[in-house]
C-alpha cells in the first residue's frame, strides 16, 4: 500500500497537540511531555518519508478530491529531507528550552503560550514544505508569521516589541507581495496548483509570467533575507530568548529558500533569471559577511553569518545543474544545523558568562573547556574547514560554478572562497575574545546546566555526523536535484490524467 497516509501527520500532529497543550496550561509537566513527544513522532514520520519517497513522489488529495480542485499534499525527496531535519531541530530546540526553564526554576510555571505557540510553528514549517499548490504555501507562511511573532516578543521586553514589530511588519509585507502574485497567476491562468503551473505559465504571455515570477521572487526573497531585502533580520533575531533565536535561524529562512527552489525549478525552468539571482547570491554573501565582520556582539555576527550564507543557497539555485542543486539540498541541511547549533552555544555563552558582548566577553576556555569545544566544531563547518559538512558542501557548489564555466559562475566561485575566509576571521576573532581573552568582569559563578548542554550537544553530534553520511547522502540530493530539474514525474504523480 502506498504510504500517502503519512502526508498530513506532520501537519495534523503539531496541531492537534497544540490544542491539547493549550488546554493543558494548568499542567505544565503534561504540556512538556506532549510536545516532545509530538516532535518525536514528526522526525520518525519524516525518517518514514524519507525512505518511501526514494521509490517515488507521494501525493494526498485532501479529501479525495483530484487536482487541481482540491488540496494537494505532495512529498518527493526534497520535501522529505526539509521535514525531517526541520523537525529534529524543533526537537532539540524544544528539549534545550525545557532544560533552561528547569534551570531558571520556571519550569512549574513556565509561560503558558508558549508550548501551544512552538507547535504550530512546526505545523506552518511542515504545511509550508507539503504545500502542492501556492494558497496553500502562503496558509503555510501566515501560520509561521503568527506563532513566530508571538514566540519573538514572548517576555514583553520593550526591545523585544520594537524587534518584533520590524518582524512582523516586513513579513506583512512580503504577504501582500505573495497575495499579488497569487492573483495575477490565478487570473492568467485559472489555478494555483503547482504541477498544473507546470504546464500552464509557458502558454502564457511571457510578461505577465516574468511578472509573476518577480514578485514571487520578492515574496520569497524576504523571508530568505536575501540582499537587499535582509536588512530586518539582524534587528530581529538578536533580541529572542536563545531557543527562539535558534529556531528561527536555523529554519524559517530556509523556509523561504525552500519555495524559491521549488518554484524557479518547477514553474520556472528556463532559468532567465539565474544571471540575476547569481548576482544576488554574490551580494549576498560578500555584505552579509562584512557586516559580521564589523559586530562586537556575538548574536549579531552570527546573524549576519545567517544572511550571508543565504547567498551559497542562492549560488546552487542559480546554476541550474544537477552538481548546484544537489550541493544546495546537501548546504540547506547542513546550515539548518550548523547555525542551530551555534546559536544554541551562544544561549549558553550569555548564560556563563553573562554577556554576548565580545568586549565584556573572556576567560570561558579556562572557566568552560568544553563550551569552546561547543562553538569551535561548528564555527570551523561554518567556516567550510576540511573534513567538515560545510567544506564539503561549499565544494561541491564550487565545483558546479567551476563545470557551469560562465564569467559570472566565476566570479561567484571567487566570492565563495573570499565569504568562507571572511567567516573564519570573524568566528575565530569571536572564539578568541570570548575564550580566551582577559575578562572584562567577573564571570558567574555557575555551572551550564546538562539539560541544556545535551541537546545542543545532540545537533551538534548529527552535524558532525553529516561528514560520515556525506556521500549516501550526496547521492540522495543528486536524486532529489534530479527530481527538481526533470519535474515531469512531480507533474504526473500530482495530476494524473487530469490537464
Amino acid at each position: 500500500m502506498t504510504p500517502t497516509y503519512l502526508l498530513p501527520l506532520p501537519v495534523v500532529i503539531p496541531l492537534f497537540t497544540a490544542g491539547l497543550t493549550l488546554a493543558l496550561w494548568r499542567v505544565p509537566k503534561l504540556q512538556r511531555v506532549l510536545s516532545v513527544t509530538a516532535l518525536l513522532a514528526m522526525v520518525v514520520v519524516g525518517l518514514m518519508l524519507v525512505v518511501n519517497v526514494d521509490v517515488g513522489t507521494l501525493v494526498m488529495h485532501i479529501g479525495g478530491w483530484q487536482a487541481p480542485l482540491g488540496i494537494d499534499l505532495v512529498a518527493d525527496r526534497l520535501t522529505a529531507l526539509m521535514l525531517t531535519v526541520s523537525s529534529f531541530v524543533l526537537l532539540c530546540v524544544l528539549l534545550y528550552s525545557l532544560g533552561q526553564d528547569v534551570a531558571d526554576g520556571a519550569a512549574e510555571a513556565p509561560v503558558s503560550i508558549y508550548h501551544p505557540t512552538y507547535l504550530v510553528l512546526a505545523a506552518g514549517v511542515s504545511n509550508a514544505f507539503l504545500a502542492g499548490d501556492l494558497f496553500n504555501m502562503y496558509v503555510g507562511f501566515e501560520i509561521l508569521l503568527v506563532a513566530s511573532y508571538v514566540l519573538l516578543t514572548l517576555g514583553g521586553t520593550g526591545e523585544r516589541i520594537r524587534a518584533g514589530a520590524i518582524y512582523v511588519v516586513v513579513a506583512l509585507a512580503s504577504s501582500v507581495v505573495f497575495l499579488t502574485a497569487l492573483a495575477i497567476t490565478y487570473a492568467a491562468t485559472g489555478t494555483v496548483n503547482l504541477a498544473q503551473l507546470a504546464q500552464r505559465l509557458p502558454e502564457i504571455d511571457p510578461g505577465v509570467s516574468l511578472a509573476i515570477q518577480l514578485l514571487l521572487l520578492l515574496a520569497f526573497g524576504i523571508k530568505a533575507a536575501i540582499f537587499p531585502l535582509s536588512a530586518w533580520l539582524p534587528d530581529s533575531y538578536p533580541t529572542a530568548p536563545a531557543p527562539v533565536t535558534a529556531v528561527f535561524a536555523g529554519l524559517l529562512t530556509k523556509v523561504g529558500i525552500y519555495a524559491i527552489m521549488r518554484t524557479q525549478t518547477l514553474l520556472f525552468p528556463s532559468g532567465r533569471l539565474d544571471e540575476m539571482l547569481m548576482w544576488l547570491a554574490l551580494a549576498t554573501m560578500l555584505l552579509g559577511i562584512l557586516g559580521a565582520v564589523a559586530q562586537s556582539d556575538i548574536k549579531r555576527l552570527l546573524s549576519f553569518t545567517l544572511v550571508s550564507h543565504i547567498g551559497y543557497l542562492l549560488f546552487g539555485i542559480a546554476l541550474s545543474s544537477r552538481i548546484g542543486m544537489a550541493s544546495a539540498v546537501f548546504y540547506i541541511i547542513h546550515h539548518i544545523t550548523v547555525q542551530t547549533v551555534l546559536f544554541l552555544v551562544v544561549g549558553l555563552i550569555e548564560r556563563r558568562g553573562g554577556t554576548t558582548n565580545l568586549e565584556r566577553l573572556g576567560g570561558l576556555a579556562k572557566a568552560s573547556p568544553g563550551l569552546a569545544i561547543l562553538f569551535f566544531v561548528p564555527a570551523m563547518s561554518l567556516s567550510g574547514i576540511p573534513p567538515l559538512s560545510g567544506f564539503l558542501g561549499k565544494l561541491g557548489l564550487l565545483q558546479a560554478g567551476v563545470a557551469s564555466g560562465t564569467p559570472t559562475a566565476y566570479v561567484l566561485v571567487v566570492g565563495s572562497v573570499l565569504t568562507s575566509l571572511l567567516t573564519l576571521y570573524a568566528l575565530v576573532k569571536a572564539w578568541n575574545k570570548a575564550f580566551w581573552q582577559a575578562p572584562a568582569m567577573e564571570l558567574p559563578n555557575e555551572r551550564l546546566p546538562r539539560t541544556m548542554v545535551f541537546p545542543t550537544s545532540m545537533l551538534l553530534v548529527v552535524m558532525v555526523g553529516l561528514t560520515f553520511i556525506a556521500g549516501p547522502l550526496f547521492d540522495y540530493t543528486g536524486r532529489a536535484a534530479d527530481e527538481l530539474l526533470t519535474p515531469d514525474a512531480y507533474v504526473s504523480s500530482v495530476l494524473g490524467g487530469s490537464s
